[in-house]
């Protein structure tokens, strides 16, 4: 137990200053002092709580979820029912009151198209349902209704992908360490550390990056479309400048068949070369790539318009098929706004729109105050402690305080390495942990001296204290891992950055408290070999 060869010193000794070196571009930093631009900077990100930043709620609509369900369902079933060997009519289609309903022109082929139709619909995930109810009324009615498991199981995807886009977002403007987690159902929170200016984060979230591409109908009445009225199987759609071309302030398009940006493969901002007025390059993939080039084929001659979040960009004619995969969006576009764009159309389009509900910016001032009373919390903490174990045992003592200081840089460079984020209640955890560092000291010592009051000789003593006393120490040690392993699972924000410290910090705590103390004290022992110790 006490023999320690010159190999594992070294280790010993390689580890522990490549973690405490770790640590000083983190202390240089919360000293306000200049890290050199050539070295690596393992630095901790500091919290939206410390570092001050921007704090966001943004909040969905589910029944925009249940409206592009039902727009679904429509397409698929158009789709489905004329790919049938003997393709079928319907009519008389609708898509009011949250339900879709179509007529089948032969009553004879009601078996035949429930048969194409039952496929469309599929679980709603473990409930044991279908996301779809189909029922015939009136002989050749089809009613087309989603369930209230379907819709729920639907919410909760788009929210997922919201998240995941959001996330894409914010790291496309280079920021370190968001925060950003389902709140409720339908809400998500986003913190983002060191953004004093939620303005632009907000016009970025807030834009749902939905692009299509779509045939205007240019055999729609004029007038109709000036008031709003579109006819059959159209959609009516402003222009985003509010007076789009030849003057026209809305365009009559295809509502179904275009092509949806969401097979993308790149967005980069670019210009026009005879204008210089700034565009969005967009890049399709494979199969985009295939239905740009047949819709601009099958349409030459013909306009079609470029779509974003339900407003006309721009509504060029086709001259010719494109078929490189590639398009350029054009608009009364700045370069800030088209960089905008073309970050979030690479980091895809947004299932649902996503709201602004509540907005704050913290201040630095505030964390700056919180960093200062955190280190003199761990600081008046730490001394006292030294102080304590100095009086209670000595040169044992002096060993553990010696591990105490390594703790805490081993803590700030492990933190440092792993790029965690410190939060204040981050900080509170490093407080707790350097309170109870010394926790296993005091179980070795003690069971050292209980070893010498039972008559056992210095290196027996202290080899026995050593074997006995880890046992319980693992034992504490491992429960407390488990329950801050539970809080980083299931914990959300804080709680995860209170369970990364604690446990970052009972590792290290272990390490210097069990295995560098033991060093230190048999390589003192084989120095003096003294005749008694005191403790």
């Amino acid at each position: 137990m006490l023999d320690f060869p010159r190999w594992k010193v070294i280790s010993l000794w390689l580890l522990t200053l490549v973690c405490a070196l770790a640590a000083v571009p983190t202390v240089v930093s919360m000293a306000n002092l200049r890290w050199p631009a050539g070295l690596p900077e393992p630095k901790v990100n500091l919290g939206l709580d410390l570092a001050g930043g921007s704090h966001i709620l943004l909040e969905a609509d589910p029944a925009q979820v249940r409206r592009q369900k039902i727009d679904t369902m429509e397409e698929s079933v158009r789709g489905k029912l004329k790919a049938m060997a003997q393709p079928v009519r319907i009519s008389d289609i609708s898509n009011n009151n949250g339900t879709l309903t179509f007529l089948v022109d032969d009553p004879g082929k009601i078996d035949a198209v429930r048969e194409a139709v039952e496929p469309l619909t599929t679980g709603a995930g473990m409930t044991g349902k279908r996301d779809w109810t189909i029922s015939v009324v009136d002989g050749n009615r089809f009613v087309l209704t989603p369930s209230a498991e379907g819709i729920a199981l639907a919410v909760t995807q788009a929210m997922d992908s919201a998240v995941e886009v959001v996330r894409k977002r914010i790291d496309a403007l280079g920021t370190k360490e968001p925060t950003i987690i389902r709140s409720g159902p339908s809400r998500i929170v986003v913190q983002v550390p060191g953004l004093q200016d939620p303005q632009a984060l907000k016009n970025l979230l807030k834009q749902t990056a939905k692009l299509e591409f779509k045939l205007v109908d240019m055999a729609a009445p004029p007038s109709d479309v000036a008031q709003g009225i579109a006819p059959p199987g159209d959609e009516i759609v402003p222009f985003a400048d509010a007076k789009g071309g030849a003057g026209a302030a809305k365009l009559a398009v295809r509502r179904l068949g275009g092509i949806r940006g969401d097979q993308l493969t790149n967005a980069q901002l670019s210009n026009n070369p005879q204008t210089n007025a700034a565009t969005v390059t967009i890049t399709f993939n494979s199969e985009g790539g295939e239905k740009f080039a047949r819709l601009t084929s099958a349409n030459v001659g013909k306009p079609f318009a470029i779509i974003l979040d339900g407003k006309v960009l721009s509504s060029p004619v086709i001259n010719e098929p494109i078929l490189g995969g590639s398009a350029v969006i054009s608009g009364n576009f700045t370069v800030e706004s088209a960089g905008q764009l073309a970050i979030s159309l690479r980091s895809g389009a947004l299932p649902v729109d996503l709201k602004v509900v509540e907005e704050r910016t913290v201040g630095p001032d505030l964390g700056a105050d919180s960093i200062r009373r955190g280190m003199i919390a761990m600081g008046v903490g730490t001394v006292a402690l030294a102080l304590f174990i100095l009086v209670t045992y000595g040169r044992f003592g002096g060993y553990a305080c010696a591990a105490l200081v390594i703790n805490v840089f081993m803590i700030l460079g492990l933190m440092g390495l792993i790029g965690t984020t410190l939060t204040l209640p981050g900080i509170a955890g490093f407080v707790l942990t350097i309170g109870a560092a010394v926790d296993a000291n005091v179980l070795i010592f003690e069971r050292i001296r209980e070893e010498r009051h039972r008559g056992r000789r210095v290196v027996a003593a202290v080899e026995m204290g050593y074997k006995e006393a880890t046992r319980a120490i693992f034992d504490a040690n491992i429960t407390n891992i488990i329950a801050a392993t539970l809080m980083f699972a299931f914990g959300s924000g804080p709680v995860k950055g209170f369970a990364v410290v604690l446990i970052i910090g009972i590792l290290t705590s272990v390490f210097t408290a069990v295995v560098m103390t033991r060093m230190w004290v048999s390589q003192w022992l084989r120095a003096a070999r003294p005749a008694d110790i005191t403790l």
